[in-house]
């Protein structure tokens, strides 16, 4: 009777394989103090309390106030209004986590708390249902000028014939963002008998259907809606999207509903356009300055705004403050690892299975780095036995841990491990290849987590026909060409995902309907470019 075998090897030019006997493996140091910088619901502390944690509650902090009290604290919480920006990592000496009590995580530098080995998490479910019912609630008041007719009725007047306004039968609402607030209010709002439409570029076709989205390529949708509401992160590729351009193409009188970030719709494209009447009304729940300097939106009567209000119900931030709680208990007592920003691979590092293994693979990564004196060149990752060979994925990071320990970096863990050995140039691969991917399967659809060391902000459903290029990190205008490309050569693009900048670059995955007769002029304008059908 044979046994299932199980090995990892790690080698450079310069070492044979070797094995040491399993240690205790530790994902994060011992969590004592947290600090909560933005009002929470008072379950957030009593959760933290009950589990263990001292919590220190301190709202309403000067930038100069909080670079004092985070310098002794091991978990930051904030909302929205504090901004973790690098200064604030860099005098956080204690910091490991750092929890969002909401779903965007912009106002945190997730690079510089990566750099420095910080896991970031946030709690992408607990605001969704507020945040899409002021969404419809916004749509509504737009439809009828509600907040107008209240505000006229208080001057005294009595004005019926000035707010007239539109049914919502049989309107279009074209949705830009389906994740968990797009769909929400796709399903409320077609009980108004309101026609959805739709962009994703990660959300499938097929999926969207199932909540009675139809997905069209964006050129499509502007001149269909009478009313667009945007539900994106705030992105590169996202910052302005509705702008000047797109207003042009837009139908004459829509309406827009911005409860997502400020950014995402051009403030000064959006005044001129209802200046003009291009864009009959606004509903703006958040904005580029908040507060704004600038009062002239706010102040245009067909501007309905709010003093970003999307999460604030006792139901979201009860939610909120006791999710993030939750997850910082289970952290801290070695439990779960949910809502993780970065730092994949401290989800493994929990689980028991893996836990001897990752211990196994700091501790070669060590003995490769006292052999070999210095940390340069090239290591290569190879497992043996069917139960490891998906564990690339934790694996990997954490024989950089080892390899990186006691070297100029300090704080070397399974967050920042394969950056810093990026910086230090120390190439790390699965044996025999040049390439290295990572992937794994969601139900029964293949998924690209991977390429290369940069890893995709949303995984990457390895189907139909696929353009990937690589290309510099940032710059929007890569997309808008490929998009002309793809409007030149009839082809649509079915689907959108980018990965982390790695040296300056990043990779992307665009999901086309037919593949690309020719790649040459596309290739002028990236690093590198190819296609595949799955």
């Amino acid at each position: 009777m044979l046994a299932a075998k199980r090995s990892l090897f790690v080698w450079s030019s310069s070492a044979q394989r070797q094995a040491v006997q399993p240690l205790p493996a530790m994902a994060l140091a011992k969590l004592s103090k947290v600090l909560i910088s933005d009002s929470l619901d008072p379950c957030c502390r009593e959760i933290l309390q009950a589990g263990g944690l001292q919590v220190l509650e301190k709202p309403n902090l000067s930038k100069e106030e909080l670079l004092t009290q985070v310098k002794d604290c091991d978990v930051l919480i904030v909302r929205s209004a504090t901004k973790v920006t690098t200064d604030v990592i860099r005098a956080a000496e204690r910091l490991q986590v750092i929890g969002r009590a909401g779903t965007g995580v912009d106002n945190v530098d997730v690079e510089a708390a990566t750099r420095k080995g910080i896991l970031v998490m946030n709690t992408p479910a607990g605001n969704s249902l507020s945040a899409a019912e002021l969404t419809c609630g916004m749509i509504m008041s737009l439809a009828r000028q509600i907040p107008q007719a209240a505000a006229s009725m208080k001057e005294g007047k009595w004005d019926r014939k000035k707010f007239m306004g539109m049914e919502l039968q049989g309107k279009t609402l074209g949705i830009l963002g389906l994740g968990r607030i797009g769909r929400e209010v796709a399903t409320r709002m077609q009980s108004f008998g309101m026609k959805t439409i739709g962009y994703d570029p990660i959300i499938l076709p097929e999926e969207s259907a199932t909540f009675g989205v139809q997905q069209l390529p964006l050129e499509q949708i502007w001149p269909l809606c009478d009313f667009i509401t945007v539900h994106t992160p705030l992105l590169p590729s996202t910052t302005g999207l509705l702008n000047d351009s797109t207003f042009a193409k837009c139908r004459q009188g829509v309406q827009v509903v911005n409860c997502a970030r400020g950014g995402i719709v051009d403030e000064g494209a959006l005044l001129r356009a209802l200046q003009s009447g291009q864009c009959a009304g606004a509903a703006l729940d958040v904005f580029t300055q908040e507060p704004p300097r600038d009062r002239d939106l706010v102040n245009h009567p067909n501007v309905i705004c709010c003093p970003h209000l999307g999460a604030s119900t006792q139901e979201a931030q009860s939610r909120c403050g006791k999710e993030i709680a939750l997850q910082i208990v289970d952290v801290a007592k070695g439990k779960a690892l949910v809502g993780m920003v970065n730092g994949q691979a401290l989800s493994s590092a929990f689980a028991p299975q893996t836990k001897p293994w990752i211990t196994l693979a700091k501790a070669l990564g060590l003995l490769l780095r006292t052999m070999a004196k210095q940390v340069n060149g090239s290591i290569q990752v190879s497992t043996l036995g069917e139960p490891l060979q998906n564990a690339g994925n934790y694996l990997t990071p954490a024989v950089v841990t080892g390899l990186l320990a006691g070297a100029a970096q300090k704080d070397v863990n399974l967050v920042n491990g394969l950056l810093l050995a990026q910086e230090a140039g120390l190439k790390v691969a699965l044996l025999g290849s040049p390439c290295r991917a990572v992937g794994s399967v969601q139900g029964s659809t293949p998924v690209l987590q991977e390429l290369n060391g940069a890893t995709f902000k949303q995984l990457v459903p390895l189907a139909g026909t696929l353009l990937i290029y690589r290309a510099k990190a940032s710059n929007p205008s890569t997309l808008s060409a490929v998009i002309e490309l793809l409007g030149k050569a009839g082809v649509q693009l079915q689907s959108y995902q980018s990965s982390s900048a790695v040296g300056g670059e990043e990779w992307s995955v665009v999901g086309l309907s037919s593949a690309l007769q020719n790649l040459s002029e596309l290739k002028q304008l990236v690093k590198e470019a190819f296609q595949l059908t799955v």
